[in-house]
């Protein structure tokens, strides 16, 4: 059977996960993204606002959040995820703006410019948006978390 790479340490150890949710301990809510984010050993394959499937979640286990701590940064990501949502959308139609530029029988430079004015606008956009969350998340953070959380995104381990 050829598999890719990335499969064979889990098709050797599939046994082991599937008995650690029997047992119900690490099943789906880690097994589903982010078990390297959590301390697992595998790499994140949903990702989110802070490169982690569940961000809020993440953050509150790993900076030992408070309940009015957790609600903040809810508020926080779900703008952030808003407004990455948007910058995907604005992607795809600078792509569309680009593919556009080449079906006529001249090459069509007004095109090509918006669809590129479109990219540089919405990673402008993007830029701002995380600034300002990093400021109100900074905001709600006590200096022990913040020393916390700087760790875990200059390690890698939270990605922003």
């Amino acid at each position: 059977m050829n598999m890719h790479p990335g499969l064979h340490h889990w098709w050797k150890n599939r046994s082991r996960y599937t008995q650690e949710c029997r047992t119900g301990w690490g099943c789906a809510t880690e097994h589903e993204g982010g078990w390297a984010a959590s301390g697992g050993s595998w790499g994140d394959p949903g990702g989110g606002a802070f490169g982690v499937r569940r961000p809020l979640r993440f953050l509150a286990h790993k900076l030992d959040l408070e309940e009015t701590q957790v609600s903040e940064l809810a508020k926080i990501i779900a703008e952030l995820k808003t407004e990455r949502a948007q910058a995907e959308v604005d992607e795809r139609r600078s792509v569309s703006a680009f593919a556009d530029a080449f079906v006529g029988d001249v090459f069509d430079e007004q095109k090509a410019r918006e669809g590129a004015e479109l990219r540089v606008r919405s990673a402008e956009r993007l830029r701002e948006a995380v600034v300002l969350a990093l400021s109100r998340i900074h905001a709600v953070l006590d200096a022990k978390q913040r020393a916390h959380l700087g760790y875990l995104i200059r390690t890698g381990t939270l990605v922003i």
